[in-house]
């Protein structure tokens, strides 16, 4: 029974595709006719070898001004579209300048760890914990007391065997400050 169904489904679809080309191929034959009557009616087949030279020249002017007439209806409407387009286009942005203006609501500053950013990140697969103090170098307050201190004491000591070219000259060859 299932074999049957998928049968005529098939021919229902075959027949289908069938009458939609038939159906197209005479929509096509009905433009082309239509284009015939329209071009019979707007342009009539033009008998030029019973005509004059003055008859020839006159069709001619009468052809020129149909179509500086054409010429400007063309320019018209591409200056409508023109128009029409670019007036699109703003209130395109106008749109999208409304839809992106919204109030934002006021903001709580939230204290969240590290390991929370991370959770939340990457799920609950995340079992790393990050302790990101462990990674500093511990620095004792005494040692750096100390660096500031003798650093005063000896740049007053040596401003006098620093002063003039061999203060100088001693800085340069010892690439640094003499002591």
């Amino acid at each position: 029974m299932g074999g049957k169904s998928t049968v005529s489904v098939v021919v229902v679809q075959s027949l289908m595709v069938a009458k939609a080309k038939e159906d197209l191929e005479q929509e096509q034959v009905e433009k082309e006719v239509q284009k015939e009557k329209y071009l019979e009616e707007k342009a009539p087949a033009l008998n030029i070898n019973s005509m004059g030279v003055e008859e020839l020249q006159k069709l001619c002017e009468e052809l020129h001004s149909k179509i500086d007439v054409v010429d400007e209806e063309r320019y018209d409407i591409e200056a409508k579209v023109l128009h029409n387009t670019r007036e699109i286009k703003d209130l395109n942005i106008k749109v999208l300048d409304l839809r992106g203006k919204f109030k934002r609501p006021n903001l709580r500053r939230v204290r969240v760890s590290a390991d929370a950013i991370l959770r939340s990140l990457l799920g609950s697969k995340h079992k790393v914990s990050l302790d990101l103090r462990a990674n500093l170098k511990s620095v004792k307050k005494e040692d750096t007391e100390k660096e500031k201190t003798a650093e005063v004491s000896d740049w007053r000591k040596n401003v006098e065997a620093m002063s003039g070219m061999e203060g100088r000259k001693k800085m340069f060859d010892a690439g640094g400050p003499a002591q």
